[in-house]
């Protein structure tokens, strides 16, 4: 124990395997090695020594709360749910495991129970600065910016250095419009800690730089240091990316660009191959044998009424969700993860195993696929019961809700089988623009990771225009295409088309869409905040020379 605390670790786990030697039994020793090995980056040895540990002292609840941190941190998120439900049995005042707990259930898309869980942990624990940083970044994810705010405030009063939720709250902040606001809060973020790449990256998206700033000298000098981590590195390139666009040093732009891109990628470990394996099986689900599946279902009519934006990122769903927020009979939800989730583990539960041909994910989860495929009535009828359960846990007033998680576009034969009565928008937009803005932007979720390389990028943008064909093909006149230049150029007609086919009556405020107060979370949260304006899908051209194996891969589209 004391040579952990000095940071030997492997002296310590020397250590601790020699009291297991002398002691098989000592549940304790097996804790405190799957400890070291977790700190030794050897999850899955440490996993092994927690659950040795629980057998021999079942009642171990810490055993239990670090087992399911570890599943947690590789991804295993069901599993880690479970171990801190039984740590929580073990010991019900366990605000650690309450806090924990919610932040596997925020990531599994469970977002009002999360909400439940880091209440609790404040309820047992009042001054839980975690908890109430925790509960904000929720409740910013369900909408309720105000909440999120008042939270934030708490978290600070507890902890005043809480350079995090500074940055949480500047964020807050800039999703509401409110930039100066958001500024203040980065750079009360870097002062406390000069090292935090997180705020640099999102000042560098809201700032006005001079060539001479003292940030991007300090960026530098940080990008310089060999032991920076690599997500902070790729935070920082980002940002600098960001910066030198800003200042119009073209050469900076791409090389800051380049470098994060190439790191991101590696970070995600992202493979074209498993993403064409996505789209094939996708397409042999509805394709070879779609007349097993029940074309559309007859239901109970839904107190709530979907309406999916779908499409490549940064194709212009933003300013058409700011729109249809508008109106008064309209919520715009934002990106909902929960419908890929759900799909995931529907899928992986029915698919007839055959003969195995390959292994892909669906919705974060992984299967093994077979040439026969098999999807029941009754798991549509889930898909359907589970997502309509996940809008009503929104506890929004309007029946309408809006969906803009745009890789939904994969899902579309999932979903009209499941919504017969759902709207979908396909937000079009030229390939050109879409694809320099995917590779300029930083994508954080990891459904992202096709945008970090040009012939990644542009592969899968191929992948994307065949499918939204083949949807076509399958379901003809149920998808609407809205083609973004258009809107920009004749915004009232192409509204009031839009408005028709999702059966909306006119409302004038869908075209004073900019004076729209809620908030908006992605990268064109400053744009939506302006009137209609043109000229934006022409903005690759500035970088023409440095885009010619983008141009010319996309040159078929």
């Amino acid at each position: 124990n004391v040579l952990n605390k000095l940071d030997q670790h492997d002296a310590a786990l020397k250590s601790y395997e020699k009291a297991i030697t002398i002691k098989p039994d000592y549940a304790e020793a097996h804790f405190n090695l799957g400890n070291v090995l977790n700190k030794l980056d050897q999850h899955d040895a440490a996993l092994k020594s927690y659950e040795k540990a629980i057998t021999i002292k079942p009642d171990y609840y810490e055993a239990h709360f670090n087992l399911g941190d570890t599943l947690r941190e590789l991804g295993q998120l069901d599993e880690a749910v479970k171990c801190y439900e039984k740590a929580i049995s073990i010991k019900v005042d366990f605000a650690d495991a309450h806090n924990n707990l919610g932040v596997t259930l925020k990531k599994l898309g469970q977002l009002n129970e999360a909400v439940n869980c880091y209440e609790k942990a404040i309820s047992i624990e009042v001054n839980f600065a975690e908890a109430h940083n925790n509960l904000a970044t929720t409740l910013q994810k369900l909408g309720q910016q105000d909440k999120a705010i008042k939270f934030y405030t708490k978290a600070l009063a507890i902890k005043p250095d809480y350079y995090e939720a500074l940055n949480n709250l500047g964020l807050a902040y800039q999703q509401l419009g409110q930039i100066n606001d958001s500024i203040n809060q980065y750079e009360k973020a870097i002062a406390i800690n000069p090292d935090f790449s997180d705020a640099y990256y999102n000042l560098s998206y809201v700032k006005k730089y001079t060539a001479n700033d003292p940030q991007i000298t300090k960026m530098k000098t940080l990008l310089s240091d060999s032991k920076l981590s690599r997500s902070d590195r790729i935070n920082l390139c980002f940002a600098l990316a960001k910066v030198n666009e800003k200042l119009d040093n073209q050469d900076e732009l791409f090389k800051y660009l380049h470098e994060a891109n190439h790191l991101r990628k590696l970070e995600l470990n992202y493979s074209f191959d498993r993403s064409k394996t996505l789209f094939k099986t996708v397409k042999e689900i509805f394709g070879l044998s779609y007349s097993d599946i029940e074309k559309s279902l007859s239901s109970e009519p839904s107190t709530f009424k979907p309406i999916f934006i779908v499409g490549m990122p940064r194709s212009g769903s933003t300013l058409v969700e700011q729109i249809m927020s508008s109106h008064h009979a309209v919520h715009g939800a934002g990106e909902l993860p929960n419908l890929s989730i759900i799909i995931g583990q529907i899928v992986s539960d029915n698919l007839t195993q055959g003969s195995d041909i390959a292994s892909t994910s669906i919705g974060d989860k992984k299967i093994n696929l077979s040439n026969a495929y098999s999807i029941s009535k009754k798991a549509f009828l889930s898909i359907r019961e589970q997502y309509l359960d996940a809008l009503s846990n929104l506890n929004v007033q309007e029946s309408i809700i809006t969906d803009k998680f745009l890789l939904n576009f994969l899902y579309i034969g999932f979903i009209l089988t499941a919504f017969p009565e759902a709207k979908i928008v396909h937000m079009k937009r030229d390939a050109r623009a879409t694809c320099w803005s995917n590779y300029n932007c930083f994508l954080l979720g990891e459904e992202n990771g096709f945008s970090h390389n040009i012939d990644d990028l542009t592969g899968f943008y191929g992948l994307y225009t065949d499918l939204m064909d083949f949807w076509h093909q399958l379901f003809p006149g149920k998808i609407y295409d809205m083609c973004y230049e258009d809107l920009t150029i004749n915004q009232e007609e192409e509204t009031r088309k839009l408005l028709q086919y999702c059966e909306l009556d006119w409302d004038e405020n869908c075209l004073s869409f900019h004076k729209n107060k809620r908030a908006v979370e992605s990268a064109s949260v400053l744009q939506v905040r302006k009137k209609m304006y043109q000229g934006s899908s022409e903005a690759w051209k500035k970088y023409e020379a440095y885009l010619k194996p983008l141009i010319k891969s996309l040159s078929s589209f």
